[in-house]
């Protein structure tokens, strides 16, 4: 691990257990731990702009280098000041590497078995994959492009991210112990590189996380957690495939996560479901990312502390006509505070962009809640406690 204060500092304040809450000290202001990270994957969290989402508390968001990388390019985005001039978010920001939108393309649906469904898909995109990097056709125009360790690092360094994430495969659920163990060794190589063109060409500002890969498999999850603690990196987040279901991802999360330096701040990738995340909490894990919260809303659908349900609440469902209840009694969303259900519904079913924008902000405020009263409880050695009452039904603000 290397410690460079001038590109991120960490410090935990207080533990309960192995949760921990922390900060993580960034050249475009603190972060406070635990906490969920809206993607802004085109440039822009879904429906809002970026004082809207600040206004909703948040102080980290994730940028997509893949979809950066395709369009509207790094040289444009640089030319406007990096992605926080481009999109006008002063605070700081996290981009992923490409490789998980890369590989999806070559594996399949990887999103879905990242997450734990076991389905896999077919994109219909032909993906070379060599020590080299990855050369894919784009879905915007057909075009070959190729990204590589040193390709990525460049990107994420035009974008100007606060943190950069390392170029790594992410291999699915269905990849034999063979393959993984092959793409977990090419993934600790190309680490290195990540390293060396950083070291070389590097932000002098900008932290750079290792990702830890190595499937469901015990000894190359201890491997992988081994060779990147060793590297040069200013934090660990944990990738790849995480099992086909939620007990077995609980299971692969609960031997990972021991594995990671104590002092390092740990991101889980991609996955951010209410009690997903109160787990990964409590094992040690500080920040969370997931398209979760954005994406229901785009489907009508709101969280809610509702465990029968997973904590959803549809409003494209019948049922809500000259129902005057908030989404959530208590919330301090804008939507919950100025709308009642009836209302809500009816824009999601006729689906107009209102209905959209009011759901984002209330599933994004849902989220900052579930991990501000987790921060709290922490502090308050409680957060068993906590914990337990929000999977059982109660809401974040009153556990």
């Amino acid at each position: 691990m290397r410690q460079d204060e001038n590109r991120l500092r960490f410090e935990i304040e207080a533990r309960d257990g192995s949760a921990r809450a922390g900060v993580a000290h960034t050249a475009h202001g603190p972060i406070e731990t635990p906490a969920f990270i809206p993607l802004a994957t085109k440039g822009t969290v879904r429906g809002l702009e970026s004082a809207e989402v600040a206004e909703l508390g948040y102080q980290l968001i994730l940028g997509n280098t893949y979809h950066l990388f395709v369009s509207p390019g790094p040289e444009r985005i640089a030319a406007a000041g990096g992605l926080h001039g481009f999109m006008n978010w002063e605070r700081a920001i996290i981009t992923d590497s490409g490789g998980f939108q890369v590989f999806s393309l070559a594996h399949g649906g990887v999103a879905n078995e990242v997450k734990g469904s076991g389905r896999s898909g077919d994109h219909g995109s032909k993906v070379e994959i060599s020590e080299e990097g990855a050369r894919f056709n784009s879905p915007r125009d057909g075009a070959e492009l190729f990204i590589s360790p040193e390709v990525s690092m460049s990107v994420q360094a035009a974008l100007g991210s606060d943190i950069a994430l390392v170029f790594d495969e992410c291999t699915p659920f269905h990849a034999d112990y063979e393959y993984t163990a092959r793409s977990t060794e090419r993934t600790h190589r190309w680490l290195d590189r990540c390293l060396a063109w950083h070291d070389r060409e590097g932000p002098e500002r900008q932290a750079v996380f290792g990702i830890v890969q190595g499937g469901t498999h015990e000894d190359l999850r201890r491997e992988s957690a081994e060779a990147v603690s060793a590297a040069g990196v200013d934090g660990i987040a944990i990738g790849g495939t995480l099992g086909r279901d939620k007990e077995e991802m609980a299971a692969v999360l609960a031997m990972t996560a021991p594995l990671l330096p104590e002092e390092a701040p740990k991101h889980l990738l991609g996955i951010g479901e209410v009690d997903d995340l109160l787990g990964g909490i409590a094992l040690g894990l500080d920040v969370f990312d997931c398209a979760v919260p954005t994406r229901l809303a785009r489907h009508g659908v709101a969280l809610a502390p509702s465990p029968e349900t997973r904590w959803r609440l549809d409003m494209r469902k019948g049922g809500w006509v000259g129902n005057r209840e908030p989404l959530v009694d208590g919330c301090p969303c804008p939507a919950c505070q100025r709308h009642d259900r009836d209302y809500i519904s009816y824009l999601s079913r006729a689906e107009e962009l209102t209905a959209v924008r009011l759901i984002v902000e209330h599933n994004l405020t849902y989220m900052r809640q579930l991990t501000t009263h987790a921060r709290t409880a922490i502090e308050a050695a409680r957060f068993d406690e906590y914990r337990a009452a929000v999977m059982a039904g109660t809401s974040p603000w009153n556990a």
